[in-house]
């Protein structure tokens, strides 16, 4: 029977991974799994919290914000996004590979879909600040493509650091604080209650399932609030 722990709270880490599934694996050193999951956790400890941060800034609905503001404040969470999957991907790799069956193979898939998550946050990136932000409309059915996109990498990010998660190795993660999500606290008044900002699900399989708060809010004067997730 599988047990299903929520683990990492990263996008992009987006990194927000929810519904692991961990199994029992075998025939590894639980020694040295620790010691490979607390070097991996104590330096992704910062950027799963500011990718969290970032992430949850693109859903919010601030007063007043002109679009060219907007169009900042997002392009600048989309830069936070990018630079923490990086940094993730490093953290995994300077670890070396864990001693489970197939470890190398595993660590490199990580580290490799993590960088094309990091590697896609600047393109969107790019995306964005090319919107034209003096017709409205325009505007905003740009920006729901935008957050199609970023949703869309904060799932990838998530599949990356859950080839990591499974068996003995997903064990030692689940021990870490560096590895465990922050502490929920109430939303502010300027976010989005359609949008909340992060919240993960997990398929009756129990394959991991993410709804980030990818969406960004579109201007204040649009009737609609924020694209769907």
């Amino acid at each position: 029977m599988k047990l299903e722990k929520r683990l990492w709270a990263a996008p992009a880490l987006g990194l927000l991974l929810a519904g692991l599934a961990v199994g029992c694996g075998g025939g590894s050193d639980t020694a040295a799994l620790d010691s490979w999951s607390k070097k991996v956790c104590d330096s992704a400890q910062s950027p799963i919290a500011q990718s969290q941060t970032a992430l949850a800034d693109t859903a919010k609905v601030l007063p007043g914000e002109a679009p060219a503001e907007l169009q900042q404040r997002l392009a600048a969470d989309l830069g936070v996004l990018a630079a923490t999957d990086q940094q993730l991907a490093e953290a995994i790799s300077k670890a070396g590979a864990p001693k489970i069956d197939g470890g190398a193979a595993v660590q490199q898939g990580a580290v490799d879909e993590l960088k094309k998550a990091g590697q896609g946050y600047l393109e969107v990136q790019q995306k964005l600040t090319a919107l034209p932000n003096t017709e409205q409309a325009k505007f905003a059915d740009g920006l729901r493509s935008v957050g199609d996109q970023i949703q869309r990498l904060a799932q990838q990010s998530t599949a990356a650091l859950n080839k990591l998660q499974s068996g003995d190795l997903g064990t030692a993660i689940a021990k870490q604080p560096g590895c465990k999500p922050a502490p929920k606290t109430s939303p502010s008044a300027s976010t989005d209650p359609s949008t909340p900002a992060a919240t993960p699900a997990a398929s009756p399989s129990g394959t991991p399932a993410t709804t980030p708060a990818g969406t960004p809010a579109v201007p204040p004067a649009s009737p609609t609030p924020g694209a769907s997730g």
